[in-house]
């Protein structure tokens, strides 16, 4: 994933450092159908393969379900708003979720410290 540093003064300035950061972020997306269902499997790219253990929780992100295209946040956001079911992990993909309404921040829950949220919609 890449990172990148924006400091501005200028609030205008900094609505486009934004703007710029999200189009730069990338996740990976796994788009599927299932039956008359669009199911969409997304992850910020750092936490593909990891196994989140917490408790009793076992959390694998595994290649087989999360791996698909490298896209960009605003890409995979695009896609959230039109499939069916979602299921995404990490901070990035989370947050941006958050921040476009698609899902409530008392919804999400964190093993290890990472969010996990998921979008149904019938």
């Amino acid at each position: 994933m890449f990172a990148f540093g924006y400091y501005f003064h200028d609030a205008a300035l900094g609505e486009r450092a934004s703007e710029v950061s999200l189009s730069l972020t990338e996740v990976y997306v796994n788009l599927r159908k299932s039956g008359q269902y669009t199911v969409l499997a997304t992850c910020d790219c750092e936490l593909l393969g990891k196994v989140l253990r917490e408790g009793k929780i076992v959390f694998d992100i595994k290649e087989e379900f999360y791996k698909g295209q490298r896209v960009t946040l605003e890409e995979a956001i695009e896609l959230c708003r039109q499939s069916s079911i979602v299921n995404m992990v990490g901070k990035c993909i989370v947050e941006q979720a958050i921040k476009e309404h698609l899902v409530h921040p008392e919804a999400i829950i964190k093993i290890k410290g990472i969010p996990h949220a998921q979008i149904i919609r019938m």
